[in-house]
């Protein structure tokens, strides 16, 4: 199975990326920066140069031809602004999406954020445009009928090593949930398809994760 990561270099992304080597599967991941292609090898992925905020339409398509899925993990980060919400997490995500429809690679796989809601506001003016971006980004990619979509998203991320144990639902309440889960998660969508068409929200939990996505899809 080939899978093409756009935000290649992210924390979740790169340990998506170690997951699927391990398992046998071809991952590319898309970056901004050359300089860091060598992580992405370190990981067992293809880096591929391609920046989502200045690519247009077609080649992001290229980058994606002949591939099985397609995981949108790409952020604008921490200590970005509102502009760069829209530009990362809402425009990025939607061109990759047409990218994908363009490319005809139909299983889309879209990191998201628990709370992401296009009408979010909130006493932190940066974080309400962030939840509006991703709120905004998955209604778009939702809409949509050529794509076997699943929205994942995870509460407060952490970098403490993974358990394995999670809960996953479209409603699970608030919590958090180190990265290293989170990838482990996608990595088991990937192979799920009865998960499309879902929105998901993960925290830590009692499930383990290939049980808590098949019990997601209805197939446990």
């Amino acid at each position: 199975m080939r899978i093409v990561i756009a935000g290649g270099h992210g924390q979740i992304a790169l340990r998506l990326e170690r997951l699927l080597a391990a398992r046998g599967d071809s991952a590319a991941g898309l970056i901004r920066d050359p300089a860091q292609a060598d992580d992405l090898r370190a990981a067992g992925a293809e880096p591929v140069v391609l920046d989502l905020e200045s690519a247009g339409v077609e080649e992001v398509a290229a980058a994606l031809a002949g591939a099985d899925a397609a995981v949108f993990a790409a952020g604008a980060g921490a200590g970005s602004g509102a502009e760069r919400k829209q530009t990362v997490d809402r425009g990025a995500a939607v061109l990759f999406a047409d990218a994908a429809e363009r490319a005809g690679v139909r299983r889309h796989l879209v990191v998201s954020s628990m709370g992401a809601d296009a009408d979010a506001s909130g006493s932190d003016p940066v974080f309400a445009a962030y939840l509006r971006a991703k709120g905004a980004a998955d209604d778009d990619i939702r809409s949509r009928t050529g794509l076997d979509w699943t929205v994942l998203r995870p509460g407060a991320l952490t970098n403490d090593a993974g358990s394995g144990l999670v809960r996953l639902s479209p409603t699970t309440g608030r919590g958090a949930v180190p990265r290293d889960d989170v990838a482990a998660v996608l990595a088991e969508l990937l192979h799920t398809p009865a998960t499309a068409g879902l929105t998901l929200e993960l925290v830590s939990g009692n499930d383990p994760v290939p049980a808590a996505v098949r019990a997601a899809a209805g197939t446990s």
